[in-house]
């Protein structure tokens, strides 16, 4: 895999990591994930936090109840039942598993350093009826130090990787990894930009008779070349990768996640332009999490992986 650092770029290897915990969500991460490991050509390591040890919980059976009862036994079966739905997915891509004392936000986090990608379920065992994303996948895609996909959605659909590209230097990550996922599944992009009067940087003209008139398109075209500029240096990496070119005057929220209705994986970075400092996760970015139609992965600027 490849990521940008500076000018240059970084060859990060590493498995896929995924998070389960026995929810019907997991399970459905653990085949997605299988899926990019096959791709990728590495492997793939289940993952489960096992917070129990830590609070000195008793984990084996009860002597009233059955042998395979207790804590560790149903840890174990839900370890067997991921490891076995991914090898049903990829049977040529390496397995490996652990269950890792501790808490399931610092757990994955740490994870994320030694990973290529990050592959967690949009909601868990611990999600509260009628909540669209657990916590754990919203703290990941924010502190992930590699980037992170939430499985929701279709995750079966086929179709382009919808790029969200707003031309700030936080997004080219996010350029990068959508041409490598397009290359990878042998598919397109649609980079869509989305933009409105009060989002675009204005400098005033220079005569002071009219020192706010702008040509008629002035705003269109600006944002025009603004979104060709961000994909210009990936298309000539990945010249067979066919980029289609979607600018939308509207909110950006809006217009990706009516976009994900035709995508296969949207593709975003976590704070882009307009994005506040020392804000981790952008809106735009929490927007898809919620309510995408598709799989969402966030990618952090380039120091995610220093």
């Amino acid at each position: 895999m490849a990521v940008a650092v500076g000018d240059g770029w970084l060859t990060v290897s590493g498995p896929v990591v995924v998070g389960v915990d026995g929810s019907p969500s997991s399970l459905d991460a653990v085949s997605v994930a299988a899926g990019e490991a096959r791709l990728r050509g590495c492997g793939l390591k289940v993952v489960h936090a096992f917070i129990w040890p830590a609070m000195h919980v008793p984990l084996g059976p009860s002597p009233l109840g059955p042998a395979e009862g207790g804590l560790r036994n149903m840890v174990g079966r839900l370890i067997a039942e991921a490891v076995e739905r991914a090898r049903s997915v990829a049977p040529e891509v390496e397995v490996s598993n652990a269950v890792v004392t501790g808490e399931a936000l610092t757990v994955m986090e740490a994870q994320s350093r030694t990973a290529s990608l990050v592959v967690v379920g949009s909601r868990g065992m611990g999600g509260f009826v009628g909540l669209l994303l657990g916590s754990t996948a919203v703290h990941l895609a924010a502190h992930g130090r590699c980037p992170v996909m939430v499985v929701r959605g279709d995750s079966d659909r086929t179709g382009p990787v919808l790029l969200g590209a707003d031309g700030s230097p936080a997004g080219e990550g996010a350029v990068g990894y959508a041409f490598e996922e397009a290359g990878l599944r042998g598919t397109g992009i649609v980079a869509l930009h989305a933009w409105t009067p009060w989002s675009v940087a204005v400098t005033p003209p220079h005569d002071p008779s009219m020192p706010y008139a702008l040509e008629r398109g002035m705003l269109t075209a600006g944002e025009e070349r603004l979104l060709a500029e961000a994909v210009a240096g990936q298309r000539e990496r990945y010249p067979d990768v066919a980029v289609e070119h979607t600018l939308v005057r509207g909110g950006a929220r809006e217009a990706l996640i009516e976009a994900s209705r035709n995508a296969g994986l949207i593709v975003v970075g976590a704070r882009g332009r307009g994005g506040f400092t020392g804000l981790l996760l952008g809106s735009v970015s929490q927007a898809l999490l919620h309510h995408a139609r598709c799989p969402v992965v966030v990618v952090r600027g380039s120091d995610a992986w220093r």
